[in-house]
């Protein structure tokens, strides 16, 4: 079947009058970010801080840390010990922490059980919904981290019971996930006799899904009565690999 002339002329004049306004009219924009009150943030990152450490209870992984004593009231030293642990399920499922290495030995300083819980429950803090109500939290407003735009938030503990630590510092919130890619901060209550050193702890992506800790610094000068130690802590998480568990941890929204 033949067209006439005509109606051929129109769809072409048709067809070019549609590009026409299709290319005058306006790329689309992106929908504006949600605007949130520090409330929300904090909630909302509570939530996925409870998946994340769901889900990091359901991963083996290696953690080495290195404890240097740099000086001592000014005089340069050479004490190290280092420490490397083993996340381990065990056949009934539970989860265990080893102690695989040690080696090394610091004589100016004693580690102590409260250095040990530091290093395995503080250093990888996690402000999920059941520790929220300990802490009173206030935002700073917005930095950057690593490239990433965040929401920062100043953290401190309502108040302290003996016999446990709590985390006093700062959080960052990444704008987009709404996950905490990192911490700078120190365990407290801490005594003349029992200090600890600031640390930052970064996060990265694991699994593209859960951001966990890689990575804990620490270089201060903790003052005791008799002396002033100047202390380096090293940290570092490795070989993540998901427990064989059929299991499956979602954040809140996901099917």
């Amino acid at each position: 079947m033949r067209y006439p002339l005509l109606c051929i002329t129109a769809i072409w004049l048709l067809a070019g009058l549609s590009d026409a306004q299709t290319q005058s009219q306006p790329p689309a924009q992106p929908k504006p970010r949600e605007e949130l009150t520090p409330d929300q943030i904090i909630q909302r990152f509570a939530s996925k801080e409870e998946a994340f450490y769901e889900a990091w209870r359901q991963y083996t992984y290696v953690q080495s840390a290195e404890i240097r004593i740099v000086s001592v009231d000014g005089v340069p030293q050479n004490e190290r010990m280092t420490l490397v642990y083993q996340v381990v399920f065990n056949d009934d499922g539970s989860r265990e922490l080893q102690l695989v290495r040690s080696s090394g030995q610091l004589r100016t300083v004693f580690f102590t059980p409260e250095d040990k819980q530091a290093i395995q429950d503080i250093n990888p803090f996690a402000l999920t919904k059941n520790e929220l109500p300990l802490y009173n939290l206030k935002y700073e407003g917005k930095e950057k981290a690593d490239e990433l735009d965040c929401y920062v938030f100043s953290v401190s503990p309502r108040s302290t019971k003996a016999g446990k630590l709590y985390f006093k510092g700062r959080i960052w919130v990444d704008d987009r996930d709404l996950q905490v890619v990192k911490t700078v901060g120190q365990p407290v209550p801490q005594t003349s006799e029992n200090q600890f050193p600031d640390f930052e702890t970064i996060r990265q992506m694991i699994d593209n899904k859960y951001w966990f800790p890689v990575w804990t610094h620490a270089d201060s000068k903790l003052k005791f009565t008799d002396k002033e130690v100047r202390i380096e802590e090293t940290i570092t998480y490795g070989d993540y690999k998901r427990f064989g568990s059929k299991a499956t941890i979602l954040f809140p929204g996901q099917k």
